[in-house]
Order: C-alpha cells, then structure tokens, then sequence
C-alpha cells in the first residue's frame, strides 16, 4: 500500500496495512538535525527569514530527504508568507502582525493591527497570494501519487487573536465587544475558505486547521463562547474543503473534552493530537474513534525531548494498542518535533511505529 493511501484510508476511518506516520511540523533546527542523519546537504542553520534562496531551497531539499528515508506516509506544507526583520528579536509579516523570536520552536505574536473597530477598515486580508502556494506544489511534483500531501493554516480563531496582537485581547472582546469578534472571524473565515481552495486546487489532500483552543485543564474559551464565535465558523471552512472533496482535521493542544462533540459536530475529519498530559487517548478512541480520526499522542514535552530510546518504543506500543484498533489512528508527536527533542528519538519514534503497527 502507498504512504498516500494509507494516511488518506485513516483519515476516512478504514484500516489500512499499518499505522500511518506523519508530523504536523518541523522547524529549521529540528529538520538539519533528523536530516544529518540521512544526507550531507543540509544548510547551516538560520532562521527562515535570514536564509538566502538557495539555503531555502536546500533546506527544503532536506526535509525531502529525511521524509523519503523515514518512508513518512504525508508531509506537512505551510504557505510561504513573507516577513520581514523590525530588529534582532522581532519580525513582521505581510498583515502587520508583529512576532517576537523563540529559541524553542515558532516565533509567537506580540503585537498587531486591529487595536479597534475603526482599524477593521484598513485591514487587507486578501485575496491570498498565490505564490505563498510554491512550497506545494513543489512537493506535488516530488511527491504526488505517494505521499499524502497536507496543507496547514491557523483558523479563524488564531488568526482573529493574531490580527489582535494577543490572544487576552480576544478573548476580553467576547464579553467587551463581540461585534468586533464576530467581524474579524468573518474576515478571516471568508479569507481561509479562500485560501484553502487555492490550496486544494494546487494540490492539497488534507488541510491542517491549527490553532490551539484548550489549556491543560480546561478550554481557553467557555464552551457557549466556542458555540457562538467559533463553531459556526469551524463548520463553514470544513463544508468548504469537504466540497472540493478533501479532508481536514483540527489541531489543537490541550484538555477539548468540554467542546469536543462541537468540534466533531463540526465534521472535522481528525483531531490532533490528543495531549497526553490532559486526554487520555484510549478514553478519546472508545468516546469518538468511530466518528473521527485520532491523531498523534506521543509525548514531545518530555519523552522526545528527554526520554531513552526504549521509552519511546514502548510508548509507541503502548499508544497503537490504545488507538489504533480498527483502524482511523495516525501517529505523530503530541504537537510537533521542535528544537528541543532529540533527532534520535523521533527517528526511533518512526521506526518503532513501523514495528508494532501492523494490523493483521
């Protein structure tokens, strides 16, 4: 059976030959280091945003590589957005939203253009570039027909509290201003329908919708708030992309089990990636496994970043005997492979799911 096939089988709740193995991101660093492992042409490491051309381009190459020797069954494209140095810690993108660097993984928003009402007038959201699209369908010529190929934006709600400059801001607006709260998810869900039917057109298979709703113990928002200024907005874009005739799966950390049956009313396709510090991915697999697509759960807070080889394998086992049953289980790490986790591990993490994830 093709990578292809069996992450798209899993994703339509069949059973394929094996557990399917994917990654919703990597970084710069995480890339040249898993890639070492399997060629020389890596480019020194540099943000994204300071390398040349050509260092995009080889580290791209890179990611490549490493895809085709762990035999990943998909791979993960984001848009090509532009951005700029303000100085030495922050960067601003092509909205105006301003981010400030991480040693630990993505840079996060710390200031952005909507400050009120009166700034939704001067807001250009779109339409999307399509130039933004060129790491895709780069990987539709390597890649079509053999790897499952997933397409990763955040969602109305990121986006909303992004454009905001914080997310307290946004969450202050549903009780302060909810006008402005439904403007912007307007904004930004017409934006994404958009955009992910470029995408789709250009090649996507499945669309990665991220954006984190939940903490470790509870949601960041009450579940009538996600009723009223996300839910709708949720099942717009699913209904978009379920149109074109493709999947899409919702990302997000933390304890979702007080909006989850909203998440799967929704008609998402998949959920990612079940936090093991806060969801029990057993408990999720036997409530929902045959609604939706479980996806993800192993540990990249602790175990890849600090745990022995043997204790990845066996958290590998131990997870495909709680979630794989019957089928509509994807591994991968429980949010995604940043700087902090050990090449050595995430590899073992593949090999290991290639060892104990065969149905019979």
């Amino acid at each position: 059976m093709l990578p292809r096939e069996r992450m798209l089988m899993a994703l339509a709740l069949k059973q394929p030959d094996r557990v399917p193995v994917w990654e919703l991101g990597f970084n710069e660093e995480s890339i040249i280091g898993i890639a070492r492992n399997f060629t020389s042409n890596v480019p020194p490491f540099k943000r994204m945003v300071d390398m040349t051309l050509e260092e995009k381009v080889q580290l791209f190459e890179a990611l490549c590589t490493m895809v085709e020797a762990l035999d990943l069954d998909g791979i993960t494209l984001l848009g090509l957005a532009q951005r700029e140095r303000i100085d030495a810690n922050r960067i601003r993108d092509e909205f105006g939203i301003v981010y400030r660097l991480s040693d630990h993984g993505e840079a996060y928003p710390v200031d952005g253009p909507i400050q009120d009402a009166s700034d939704l007038k001067k807001l250009k959201l779109g339409p999307p570039n399509p130039a933004e699209l060129m790491g895709l369908q780069f990987a539709k010529q390597k890649f079509e027909g053999r790897r499952a190929l997933v397409f990763h934006t955040p969602g109305p709600f990121k986006m909303s509290w992004t454009l905001r400059g914080e997310m307290e801001k946004l969450l202050m607006d549903y009780m302060l201003n909810p006008e402005l709260v439904r403007s912007l998810a307007r904004i930004t869900t017409d934006y994404f329908k958009e955009y992910h039917s470029m995408a789709i057109d250009a090649g996507a298979e499945v669309i990665a919708l991220e954006g984190d709703l939940a903490f470790n113990t509870n949601t960041l928002m009450s579940p009538a708030q996600y009723a009223e200024f996300i839910g709708p907005y949720h099942k717009e874009i699913v209904d978009n992309v379920h149109r074109k005739g493709v999947k899409i799966f919702k990302h997000s950390d933390g304890n979702l089990w007080p909006i989850l049956d909203m998440l799967l009313d929704c008609g998402f396709d998949g959920i990612h990636p079940i936090q093991p510090q806060c969801m029990d991915i057993a408990e999720v697999k036997r409530y929902c496994g045959k609604r939706v697509c479980i996806m993800g759960n192993i540990d990249c807070m602790f175990l890849l970043p600090d745990g022995t080889i043997e204790e990845v394998e066996e958290s590998v086992r131990e997870t495909i005997k709680a979630a794989a049953w019957g089928g509509g289980y994807i591994m991968s790490s429980s949010n995604s492979v940043h700087p902090g986790c050990k090449p050595e591990n995430y590899i073992a993490m593949v090999h290991a799911a290639r060892r104990y994830g065969k149905y019979e």
